[in-house]
């Protein structure tokens, strides 16, 4: 591949087509002399810049002079700068049109195959997806006397990154292959499979999944068995962990006996695997595993081995495991669940691995609904209570994110005084991040406890929030109080919240004033006109004459807001002309320039 050699190029910046030149030719001209003048630039970002207005050129060239200049020019003025290249990949693979369609598509070819044996991995793989989508489209001819050339070029290039880029574009030919073609395919995808690179091989397997769907029933067996048993049993466990997903693929195409005798005996190799990145994945994909090896075979074979992953040495294991117990469940009988399942789930609440006790909290409430309320009540409900007093606050947060499943399998009235407590204590956490993320499940939660019950347990730790030092959970508290509104209803606010937010607007912390008319203001959205009217407009109002300027202008951007809710109503649309606009017009005079800046602003928008 040629490198920087852009100062070399020379390209005809002229553009003499009718249509163009009706325009404006000479800015026209002078873009395109610019855009082609920064591709040759050394400072990458001009290039850059360039390469993403390539089609501004393409076009103002036609598709001609595109496919016969400006496509050679890129390709001779392949950098090895990764940015460029990542950026030419992608412009190629939408650049068809550009140079005249399908039927000329192959002329894209050619520099694709060259970004394609770059060393970065993001690259090539920008490459391989332009290269299969061009490869999509190209008429069979086409595809043999251009692209096949350049899979072979690729397949027995000298550097790994070439071979590794080829594995992915077999699967788009070999589909459209005759049968002498597909012959050669799959002996020379063998010859990858079994590349004395690592990666060429990890790459193999990626690809291999892919293989799998395009080839007939009657090749799965001497051609595809063959070489997932061999990646299966590879030396470098990058390799076999991919052959996890290949085992998935190959499932779903075999009957059942065929999965017995040539599949089994590799998922309880791979399940057993010495090296702990190759268990995770099994343990990751191990529903979808049971799903395609069929339930029979499932209860017969892999409750064990998911046992012993759920008790793995390696905590990343168990994490994994923990996501696929209500999914793995599903398949099985109760009777196993609570021998062989639940016992797993209990040693998993107090796993010394904060993760594996998270992802468990995250899905453990998906079995409540699978093993029925009374042996929810008996087994996991001291298991969620102990999980509502975890150290570790993801896990405490997993549980109440959760809690509507918790709800429908036995009630709320049985897990409130437990859960209580752990809200308490979550939306005091030393993280924000912490409290603002129980903020955010106050509306589930309210869904659940009813009105009643909420303002009697929270609604005055709703009403703190508005109290915050950070500004993000001020900011979060107010959209909480409007999504309450929408819950319960605006009665139900204009009684129990509205008074609550008033309190706060004679607070000597301006912050805490200003935290008013955000919170007003937001609520206001679920209101009807005449509420607005009457709860919200007066406060705001009163606002204005405010000493601090920062509460001035924040009326002002509160009542642009209100004006649009005010005159959805014929009974409160008079009030803009008759207390919103004069209010605005004082505000105009202020001797703050934000104040005069905001209040000119909301009059002028609403005009």
């Amino acid at each position: 591949m040629t490198t920087n050699n852009t100062t070399d190029m020379e390209i005809d910046t002229n553009v003499p087509t009718t249509e163009f030149m009706d325009e404006d030719p000479p800015n026209e001209i002078n873009t395109i002399a610019t855009l082609i003048d920064d591709l040759k630039n050394e400072d990458v970002t001009f290039r850059l810049a360039s390469i993403k207005k390539l089609n501004v050129i393409a076009n103002a060239f036609g598709v001609e002079r595109t496919r016969n200049e400006l496509v050679p020019f890129l390709q001779e003025s392949l950098d090895d700068e990764d940015e460029i290249l990542l950026a030419l990949a992608e412009e190629f693979g939408n650049f068809v049109d550009a140079v005249g369609g399908s039927e000329y598509a192959y002329c894209l070819l050619p520099p694709l195959e060259n970004i394609a044996a770059v060393e970065e991995a993001s690259v090539r793989d920008k490459a391989v997806a332009s290269l299969c989508s061009i490869a999509a489209i190209l008429s069979k001819q086409h595809l043999e006397q251009y692209f096949l050339p350049l899979l072979r070029r690729l397949s027995s290039g000298e550097w790994f990154t070439s071979r590794t880029s080829a594995t992915s574009l077999y699967a788009i030919v070999y589909k459209r292959g005759d049968a002498n073609l597909q012959t050669e395919l799959k002996k020379s995808f063998e010859q990858l499979a079994a590349d004395d690179s690592p990666m060429v091989r990890r790459a193999a397997s990626k690809a291999l999944v892919d293989f799998v769907g395009q080839m007939s029933d009657q090749d799965i067996l001497p051609t595809l068995i063959p070489l997932f048993q061999k990646l299966s049993q590879d030396d470098q466990d990058s390799v076999r962990l991919l052959t996890v997903e290949i085992l998935v693929a190959l499932a779903k195409r075999l009957d059942e006996e065929k999965r017995r005798e040539l599949l089994l005996p590799a998922f309880t190799t791979l399940s057993n695997d010495k090296a702990w990145r190759v268990r995770y994945m099994v343990a990751s994909k191990y529903v979808e595993l049971a799903d395609a090896f069929g339930q029979d075979i499932a209860r017969e074979n892999f409750t064990g081995a998911f046992v012993n992953m759920l008790k793995d040495t390696e905590g990343e294991v168990r994490t994994a495991a923990a996501s696929q117990i209500p999914g793995y469940a599903k398949l099985v009988d109760n009777a196993v669940i609570l021998s062989d399942l639940l016992p797993c789930v209990k040693l998993l609440v107090t796993d010394e691995n904060q993760h594996a006790r998270a992802a468990l909290a995250k899905d453990i409430s998906g079995l409540a609904p699978i093993i029925g309320q009374d042996a929810t009540m008996q087994y996991l409900l001291p298991l969620f209570l102990q999980q509502l007093t975890d150290e570790f606050p993801d896990v405490r947060l997993n549980v109440i994110s959760n809690l509507e499943t918790i709800n429908k399998a036995i009630g709320i009235e049985r897990v409130s005084q437990a859960l209580l407590p752990a809200i308490v204590e979550l939306s005091e956490d030393k993280q924000w991040r912490i409290r603002l993320a129980i903020i955010e499940y106050i509306p589930l939660l309210a869904k659940q406890f009813g009105p009643k019950f909420f303002e009697e347990k929270l609604l005055e730790l709703c009403m703190s929030w508005l109290r915050d030092l950070v500004f993000s959970i001020r900011e979060a508290a107010t959209v909480n109080l409007m999504k309450l509104t929408e819950v319960f209803g605006a009665e139900w606010a204009k009684k129990a919240i509205i008074p609550e937010v008033m309190k706060m607007i004679t607070d000597e912390n301006y912050l805490h004033r200003m935290t008013t008319i955000f919170a007003l203001t937001t609520m206001a959205e679920a209101l009807t006109p005449v509420m607005v009217k009457d709860s919200i407009l007066p406060t705001i109002t009163e606002l204005s004459k405010d000493p601090i300027p920062n509460i001035r202008f924040n009326v002002a951007k509160s009542l642009e807001s209100l004006i649009p809710l005010l005159k959805k109503d014929p009974n409160t649309a008079e009030l803009v002309s008759s207390s919103v606009k004069p209010t605005l017009e004082k505000l105009c005079t202020d001797q703050d320039g934000d104040v005069k800046f905001f209040a000119t602003r909301a009059l002028e928008s609403n005009a």
